[in-house]
């Protein structure tokens, strides 16, 4: 069976030097909203870098206007982290910094926090047409001391229950005399709402410092049993450049620390999980080189224990993504990929779910 591509995003086009950073989610309605960041100078990861966001009401097949939905002026707005809700509203948890905040400044701990990185959420209820005032909400989910600090990228989820999981990430101060910009300092947590986003606070941490698995971008899934799901991208030199856990609390606490997934072959990137049900099947997206390249999705039948592959897009360079159920019969898959590098478009493909099941 064949799949469908359209591309939403690309470099050098309507304004920003660069796109990067795909996070895409389903409305109540059917409408699908793409994200990432805008970055208007350059493809660095600091500088002046909006939201922005294309609707599509066919499934992806062909997108509206670019808009911007998350804007700090000429700062940082990024790491989009959407979820859609059981009452149709979607939230849009997300981190702001100053322009010139790189992240190795933030790692040495040579940035004041009001210009590190802090997290915000808005949202709509018009399938993201119009968008709410942010809202920061820092003080109930970021520790006093971290410095690095990212949500998602990607989806996040609600689970059936009702709460709100948002993976993330942050580094944690040096204890010795290095600078902190070691791997071994990324570390793990999530953000949680009982109320639907009005109100926040941190489930698990997880931080490591030995340098067995150093937590770093993360996605979750809810699995047909209950339990959440997380999958990272681990900076250390345990087996493998993946690692995951799982929670029995909704987040709250894991049941152990993150251990090495070395059944996903990857290189260091971001990645994305999406539960499927009917079939019950858990899918993978991420590129399958040691380099960002052969973006394919894989899939497990048994919770993430062990992966194979399920669909691989071509050969080409290609970088971080996000899966969303499109329809009962499609998985999209949004990712950075392009000829000559993995930055060059945002792409959108439909995928059978025939295919990848």
């Amino acid at each position: 069976m064949t799949t469908e591509t359209s591309v939403p995003f690309r470099a050098g086009q309507k304004g920003y030097a660069s796109y990067r950073i795909p996070a895409v989610v389903v409305t109540a309605s059917g409408t699908l909203l793409a994200f990432c960041e805008g970055r208007v100078a350059s493809a660095s990861d600091h500088g002046h870098i909006d939201i922005v966001l294309k609707r599509s009401t066919d499934g992806g097949r062909t997108w509206g206007a670019l808009q911007v939905a998350a804007s700090n002026a000429e700062d940082l707005a990024g790491n989009p982290a959407p979820v859609v809700l059981d009452t149709g509203r979607v939230l849009l948890v997300h981190v702001r910094a100053a322009a010139a905040a790189t992240e190795d400044a933030i790692l040495r701990g040579k940035v004041k926090a009001a210009d590190g990185r802090r997290v915000w959420v808005q949202h709509s209820d018009d399938d993201g047409v119009t968008w709410s005032a942010p809202k920061e909400i820092t003080k109930t989910v970021k520790k006093a001391g971290w410095r690095w600090y990212a949500t998602c990228p990607g989806h996040a989820i609600q689970l059936t229950g009702g709460r709100v999981v948002v993976p993330g990430n942050h580094t944690v101060a040096p204890t010795g005399t290095d600078t902190g910009t070691e791997a071994r300092y990324n570390s793990g947590h999530c953000l949680l709402s009982d109320d639907r986003g009005e109100t926040w606070y941190l489930g698990y941490v997880d931080e490591n410092t030995d340098g067995y698995v150093n937590v770093n971008e993360t996605t979750a899934a809810e699995l047909p049993d209950g339990r959440v799901y997380f999958n990272t991208r681990n900076d250390s030199t345990s087996p493998g450049n993946r690692a995951d856990a799982h929670s029995k609390d909704g987040g709250r606490t894991l049941v152990k620390p993150f251990r090495p997934q070395a059944g996903l072959a990857a290189p260091v990137c971001e990645a994305s999980v999406l539960q499927l049900r009917d079939p019950d099947v858990l899918l993978y997206s991420g590129p399958a080189d040691t380099a960002r390249a052969v973006m394919t999705v894989r899939a497990s039948t048994d919770n993430g224990t062990t992966w194979r592959p399920a669909y691989t897009v071509d050969g080409l360079p290609a970088a971080y993504s996000d899966l969303v159920r499109v329809d009962a019969s499609t998985v999209g898959l949004l990712y950075e990929t392009g000829d000559f590098g993995p930055y060059e478009t945002i792409t959108f493909r439909r995928v059978p779910v025939t295919v990848l099941t």
